[in-house]
């Protein structure tokens, strides 16, 4: 009879302790272009990393959409603050969620969950993860070779791209359109983009995106060195092309955005909060083990 009144009780001390904060903190993830939430050889391969480092941890990968399919083509067309909007929702009805989460966004999926951090703060995102986010958007083809002919055809093929990424239809139907960041007509820019601009506080100071994203843990940037899918590069960290010309980048603490401190990120930086990381390679390109000792280990675990 005893053992049975101390075997309850150890249950409801276990359930307790769990209920205190031993489970660990959820994760959720948001897959980059022409990727989906559940590619066996991709996310569906971080989702296991992730879950086999830190027992017990529950990881949502985001999928866009009502399939597979859909989640997929939504990388490329639909309007991307409607799917941040949606992604919100997912979060706030997740019952697994409601304590706080961390965040990991690779490519274009690190820029969009910064969106979610600032428009969307409850349940609370806790730390935030990006893989080779362009948080001041591109200016550039990727992939672009070094010889002059093909060079100049990229070129040609960014001007017509920046001649129609403002376009009201490119801009509200293509996803790339929506963080293409011209530094030859900033002005243009400010007013025509519906999402890079209006998430990095430059079309009109919206206090709660500063608010919002202060109340991250940790910020966490991963810069690929030899990414020749984002241009620039440094995008990947907030810095950009010097405004009006497209040779010279500016690191985030030598830009506007900071020492004016749109988003509170200089106040973050202060305080310790952005962390810079880098990785030899191209485009999400790391190993197992640089991401499970430099990421799970130091930012989910």
């Amino acid at each position: 009879m005893w053992w049975l009144v101390i075997n309850a009780i150890l249950i409801m001390v276990t359930s307790c302790a769990g209920q205190n904060g031993t489970t660990p903190t959820p994760l959720v993830i948001w897959h980059g272009m022409g990727d989906t939430c559940c590619f066996p050889f991709s996310m569906g391969r971080i989702k296991q990393l992730v879950e086999d480092r830190i027992p017990g941890i529950y990881v949502h990968s985001l999928m866009i959409g009502p399939n597979i399919i859909a989640d997929e083509e939504n990388g490329f067309f639909g309007n991307v603050n409607e799917q941040v909007e949606e992604v919100c929702e997912k979060i706030a009805n997740d019952t697994q969620l409601q304590n706080g989460y961390h965040a990991m966004g690779f490519s274009q999926g690190g820029q969009f969950l910064r969106a979610v951090a600032q428009r969307c703060p409850s349940p609370p995102m806790k730390n935030l993860i990006t893989f080779g986010g362009q948080h001041q958007g591109v200016f550039g083809f990727p992939r672009c070779p070094s010889e002059p002919q093909q060079s100049r055809m990229c070129e040609y093929i960014r001007k017509l791209l920046d001649h129609a990424s403002y376009h009201y239809w490119i801009q509200n139907g293509l996803v790339q359109a929506q963080y293409w960041h011209d530094p030859l007509d900033e002005a243009l820019y400010r007013e025509k983009s519906i999402f890079i601009a209006d998430i990095n506080n430059e079309r009109t100071l919206n206090t709660s995106y500063r608010v919002n994203l202060k109340k991250l843990e940790n910020f966490v940037m991963v810069k690929f060195l030899q990414d020749g899918m984002v241009i620039p590069v440094d995008s990947e960290w907030f810095g950009f092309y010097s405004p009006g010309q497209d040779v010279e980048v500016l690191p985030l603490q030598e830009t506007k955005l900071y020492f004016e401190d749109w988003l509170g990120l200089k106040e973050m930086d202060e305080a310790g909060k952005l962390h810079f990381l880098s990785v030899e390679g191209d485009h999400l390109q790391f190993s197992d083990q640089w991401f499970l000792e430099e990421i799970v280990d130091r930012f989910v675990a």
